[in-house]
C-alpha cells in the first residue's frame, strides 16, 4: 500500500505539505476545523499507531476497556495534532505560542557557568519550544537532535522546511553516523553551547542503556549521559506541556550531574535511571501529551 500510494500514503509527504498549506491560508476558525479533520482522519487510518498508543498508555494509566482505550487514543492524537498545527503556525504566520517557565532557577544555575548544557526532554507536548526558548531568550546556540521521518520524501520536506526557516543560534541535526554526530555535539558543549536530545526512546543505531519506566524494563538512550559525562556538562531535564490554544508551560527540573568515577558503566547507568525517573514523572503529569507512536512493550 505504501508503494502504491507513494506520497499520498498516510505517512507520506503530501499530508505534511497539505497541513502546512492549510495553516498558511486558513483563518483561526478554519484552523480549528482543519485540526479536527486531521485528528479524525488519522485516528481512523493509523491502525498500527493506535495500537502503539493504547499499549504504551497502559503503563501510566493501567488497563481499560475498549471504549476507554479509544478515548485515550483520540485524546492523544488530538493533542499531537494541535502541537503540530501550532508548530507550523510559528513557522508561517504571525501567531506565536505564549510560554511560561517553571523552574527558572534551574535554567539560570546552568546558564551562569560557561560550560555547555544538555537539555534532556521527551516526546511530550511542545517539546521543541524549550530549546527555542534557550536560543531566543538566553542567547545560547542550541543544537537539536531529531529523528528522521518514516517516509524519505516526508523527511526531505521537513529538512527543507527547517533549513528554509533556519534561526540564528539554532541548528537541527538529523540522523547522522552516531560517532560523527557525537563528536559534533561534544565540540558544541565544549564551546559552551547547548545540546537538546530526547531521553524517552533511542534513535535507530544509537547506544542504549537498560533502565525502567513505570516499573517495566526499557532500553533508553545512553547518549545524553555519555555527553554529560565526557564534557562535564549538566543534564537539565525539561518538559513542555501544551496548556491551551497557543499556550505552553515549560518545566525545568533540577540538573543532573553525571559522576566521573573509574566505573564508567555505573556512572552512565545511574544517570540514565535519574533521567528515566524524570521522564516518568513528566508523563504522569499528562499522559495524553506523550507522543510515543512506537510500541515500547509489545505483547507476545
Amino acid at each position: 500500500m505504501r508503494r502504491l500510494l507513494g506520497r499520498f500514503y498516510v505517512t507520506g509527504s503530501f499530508w505534511y505539505r497539505f497541513h502546512l498549506w492549510g495553516i498558511s491560508v486558513l483563518p483561526r476558525w478554519g484552523v480549528v476545523l482543519f485540526t479536527v479533520f486531521f485528528t479524525t482522519f488519522f485516528f481512523v487510518v493509523l491502525r498500527r499507531i493506535r495500537r502503539a498508543i493504547a499499549s504504551n498508555l497502559e503503563a501510566p494509566l493501567g488497563p481499560c476497556g475498549w471504549l476507554t482505550r479509544q478515548r485515550r487514543i483520540f485524546r492523544t492524537m488530538w493533542n499531537f495534532a494541535w502541537c503540530q498545527t501550532e508548530r507550523y503556525e510559528q513557522m508561517v504566520t504571525e501567531r506565536r505560542v505564549e510560554v511560561t517557565l517553571e523552574g527558572r532557577e534551574h535554567f539560570e544555575r546552568c546558564l551562569e557557568a560557561d560550560d555547555g548544557m544538555v537539555l534532556v526532554t521527551a516526546h511530550i507536548g511542545h517539546w521543541e519550544v524549550g530549546s527555542m526558548t534557550v536560543s531566543s531568550e538566553h542567547m545560547r546556540h542550541v543544537h537539536v537532535v531529531r529523528e528522521d521521518e518514516m517516509d524519505p520524501r516526508a523527511q526531505e520536506f521537513v529538512s527543507e522546511l527547517l533549513v528554509g526557516r533556519r534561526r540564528e543560534r539554532y541548528t537541527v541535526h538529523f540522523s547522522e553516523e552516531p560517532t560523527r554526530l557525537g563528536v559534533t555535539l561534544l565540540a558544541a558543549l565544549r564551546r559552551g553551547e547547548v545540546v537538546a536530545v530526547q531521553g524517552d526512546r533511542p534513535r535507530t543505531g544509537t547506544r542504549t542503556q537498560e533502565s525502567t519506566l513505570f516499573g517495566r524494563p526499557i532500553e533508553l538512550p545512553a547518549g545524553p549521559a555519555v555527553l554529560g559525562r565526557t564534557a562535564g556538562a549538566p543534564l537539565l531535564p525539561i518538559f513542555v506541556f501544551r496548556e491551551g490554544r497557543q499556550r505552553a508551560r515549560v518545566i525545568a527540573r533540577p540538573p543532573i550531574r553525571v559522576s566521573q568515577t573509574q566505573d564508567r558503566q555505573r556512572d552512565l547507568a545511574e544517570a540514565v535511571d535519574r533521567i528515566a525517573a524524570e521522564v516518568e514523572a513528566a508523563i504522569r503529569t499528562d499522559p495524553y501529551q506523550w507522543f510515543c507512536f512506537r510500541e515500547l512493550w509489545p505483547k507476545a
